[in-house]
């Protein structure tokens, strides 16, 4: 049997005809079944910022939309009321992105696009669109939503809830009854229509101030590590739910798994948690890597740091595509790249960390992104994400993060460990180094009937700040020396006469604080990050599209699978 044969015939146990009857072993190459990929989030899920779009047109993999497009829910449109919704608006139509004021490219093109050409031998889109059962995607929440506002429960219409948050709600149940338009339009093609998996990318909203959880916009914070194993419950649920409510729809038998991204804070451990707890919740891994929102443009402005770019969007969702189909179809036992186990070495001057690595050898690389580093003299406080600490909170300082085997690497320290120190490590910062002192700040030219505001710096940082500037804009920042802290985005860096001269535009000036001659500043990312991947070969499909930032337009996204973000793991004596 060959590999496509084999695809479809494990395929066929996943997708169930909509009448309850067995799909015919060749569902992927046949025209009459239509593959529904569910999604549910907030910003990110939603293309927020992520403009302008870098998907337009008919793609050619032969993927489909509703008419009324990826995103669903429309606030003013229905949003409460689903089921009135003109059956007009739910014909199908080529997949691609679209732009709603300030909504963009979704992860839709990328999810669907590259399952369509990994599950195709001819690798032509072509093809594929001629013979190949199609994807359908579908999106129904809202940017800024908390879990149990996307849920049954929703929340949104709870009148505790701010009002300039209600929006009037139906966010779970768009995503019901588009189910059912999907049905009823494929009868009406004369198809059999199935949900193959569900997409997660929530949990931003829930973050509380301190670092906990918010269960909702009334109730108290809940501390780690309580939040973090509500959250985990409470997506649980969520998946177990929605599975069950959409299998009531399309007739389909078997659980519907969950596929999550990790998302910064408490809520991205505790999305890991959920995928450990639940056999039918699969973690992807981080989006830290991809290109931020920082770069996006649109009416006349930048899109959040915390967004994600169009290229970004698309570039994510084929990582989503790459784990979906392994863990489908190939029956892949996947686990995101993250920590085993740790422990002192003998000498107690190194640790080492060992990995649970989905494509081995481990890869520091600080090539593909700036290395994660905040300098103290000639040791480190962070270095390539990682931090050391005791239980008191005392940092380790750290002198170099090697590659010790495949699987595992070795942090070398600073100062020997003592005898009975309980120490524990977590990766994921945005410090990308220090730039110096400013010697100078000054107007810059006029762009685009924008002011802006050049500060000087000594010395010749463009070739240090180049893998930074190479995927777009990066954040300076004064250090925390007593000064009130202030940051703005970097979008423009050269030199002049021995000096580096740093450019930001005056309304991107965090809380109008100036900043003063003299002070340090420090590089950030827009993403806490670190700089350890592994060494999967598979390739995309997609390239960075996007000239107007950075440099690697034309290069195609990588798919390695980078280092999930995790707090305070432990470790041990040898």
């Amino acid at each position: 049997m060959n590999r496509l044969s084999l695809f479809a015939a494990v395929f066929a146990l996943l997708v169930i005809r909509a009448s309850s009857e067995p799909t015919p072993q060749n569902n992927l190459q046949s025209k009459d079944h239509i593959t529904g990929l569910w999604l549910m989030g907030q910003s990110l899920c939603e293309g927020s910022q992520s403009l302008p779009i870098v998907t337009p047109a008919d793609t050619g993999w032969g993927n489909y939309a509703f008419k009324r497009g990826v995103r669903t829910w429309r606030y003013g449109d229905h949003s409460n009321k689903a089921t009135e919704r003109s059956d007009e608006q739910f014909t199908f139509i080529p997949l691609t992105a679209a732009e709603n004021g300030g909504l963009g490219e979704t992860i839709a093109n990328g999810l669907a696009d590259h399952l369509s050409a990994t599950l195709s031998t001819s690798k032509n889109k072509h093809t594929v669109s001629e013979k190949s059962s199609p994807f359908l995607v579908s999106y129904a929440g809202q940017g800024g939503r908390l879990i149990d506002e996307l849920s049954e429960v929703d929340q949104s219409t709870d009148p505790r809830t701010p009002i300039s948050r209600q929006h009037g709600g139906g966010y779970y149940q768009t995503s019901l009854d588009d189910a059912r338009r999907a049905r009823k339009q494929a009868e009406v093609m004369g198809k059999d229509f199935s949900i193959a998996a569900l997409v997660w990318m929530q949990g931003e909203a829930n973050g509380g101030p301190t670092g906990g959880i918010n269960p909702s916009r009334w109730d108290s914070e809940l501390r780690r590590p309580e939040g973090q194993e509500w959250y985990r419950d409470r997506l649980t649920a969520y998946r177990k739910q929605w599975s069950h409510d959409l299998q009531s729809i399309t007739g389909q038998a078997g659980e519907i798994p969950m596929f999550t991204y990790q998302t910064l804070g408490a809520a991205g451990e505790a999305q890991l948690m959920a995928a450990d707890q639940d056999p039918n919740i699969t973690m992807v891994g981080p989006h830290y890597m991809v290109a931020s929102g920082i770069n996006s443009r649109y009416a006349g402005r930048y899109g959040a740091a915390i967004h994600l770019s169009a290229d970004g969007e698309r570039w994510y969702g084929e990582h989503v595509a790459k784990v979906l189909r392994r863990v489908l179809l190939e029956k892949e036992d996947w686990q995101p790249l993250r920590p085993r186990k740790a422990w002192i070495d003998s000498t107690r001057n190194s640790l080492v960390v060992d990995f649970q690595v989905p494509r081995p050898p481990l890869q520091i690389d600080d090539h593909f992104l700036a290395r994660q580093q905040y300098e103290r003299g000639k040791v480190f406080s962070s270095l390539c994400g990682f931090k050391i600490r005791d239980e008191a909170g005392a940092i380790s300082m750290i002198t170099a993060v090697e590659v010790k085997s495949p699987t595992s690497i070795r942090i070398r320290l600073a100062s020997p460990v003592k005898a009975d120190t309980k120490l524990n490590i977590s990766y994921g910062l945005p410090y990308s180094g220090q730039l110096g002192k400013i010697t100078g700040i000054r107007k810059g030219p006029l762009l685009n009937e924008q002011a802006t505001t050049e500060i000087t710096i000594d010395g010749d940082l463009p070739g240090q700040l180049a893998t930074l500037t190479t995927e777009g804009a990066f954040s300076a920042a004064n250090t925390l020396t007593g000064d009130v802290y202030t940051s703005a985005p970097i979008r423009h860096v050269y030199l002049e006469n021995g000096s580096t001269v740093l450019r930001f535009e005056n309304r991107e000036l965090r809380n109008k604080v100036d900043f003063v001659t003299g002070q340090s500043l420090i590089a950030l990312r827009p993403f806490s990050y670190g700089n350890l991947h592994d060494s999967d070969p598979e390739k995309a499909i997609y390239q960075f599209a996007d000239k107007a930032y950075g440099t690697r337009s034309g290069q195609s996204y990588p798919l390695w699978n980078w280092c999930v973000l995790f707090n305070k793991f432990p470790i041990s004596e040898k």
